[in-house]
């Protein structure tokens, strides 16, 4: 805004979601499988293990089946999806459109599979595999005045170089550690040529791992 100076509003939300019972299920016995671990390890043994149980219960925030890899990704798994249908209802009611980001590649498909069916019209999706040929077709779709009401990209793929200021809604599903990393991927939308307010959504499951890296973000 410095040195732009009409673009228009970036306003940041959390969007905080609750754990299903499943979901809390799993969280607490994952919780009590790494404090009996820790007692036994050391070291560089006892990093790793927290980093890979800091990686699952990311995953296990967003869904079960993310975690469990049964491909079942039940809507009612997931306190995420549910808030997530309810972000998505308001935008379609508005007839706005939505930027939909993860981290993780194999979150991209179940989340526009849900989100094709909240919308009634299905959407996009970028990610790492994606051809880079294939990137700039799925960006001129998306910008079409009648283009899809949402585009699912992975944070990696979408973080730099993607125009699209067609959308007035981000929403950050899963949190990145590294804020400039998140910043980046708004400005596909929050750039030159956007003519709306921007609306962000950062999702933050509650009483989880989740709300401390959004502290740590903030701090």
């Amino acid at each position: 805004r410095r040195i732009i100076d009409d673009l228009p509003e970036k306003v940041e939300v959390r969007a905080y979601a609750g754990l299903s019972k499943r979901q809390a299920a799993i969280y607490a016995k994952l919780v009590a499988e790494l404090a009996e671990a820790l007692d036994n390890a050391e070291g560089i043994k006892r990093r790793g293990l927290v980093l890979a149980y800091l990686l699952r219960l990311k995953q296990l925030c967003n869904h079960p089946s993310q975690l469990l890899g049964d491909g079942r990704f039940l809507p009612d798994d997931s306190g995420k999806f549910t808030r997530l249908a309810e972000i998505a209802e308001e935008i379609a009611s508005r007839q706005e459109r939505a930027l939909v980001f993860t981290q993780f590649r194999e979150m991209t498909e179940p989340l526009a599979g849900f989100l094709a069916g909240v919308f009634g019209r299905p959407g996009l999706v970028l990610h790492g595999d994606t051809a880079v040929k294939r990137r700039k077709t799925l960006v001129d779709q998306f910008q079409r005045d009648d283009g899809p009401p949402f585009f699912v990209v992975s944070l990696k793929a979408g973080g730099t170089g993607l125009n699209l200021t067609a959308a007035s809604h981000v929403i950050h599903f899963d949190r990145w550690w590294n804020p400039a990393v998140e910043n980046q991927a708004t400005d596909r939308a929050f750039r030159i040529g956007q003519k709306r307010n921007v609306l962000v959504h950062k999702f933050v499951c509650r009483g989880t791992i989740e709300e401390r890296i959004d502290a740590l973000i903030e701090e």
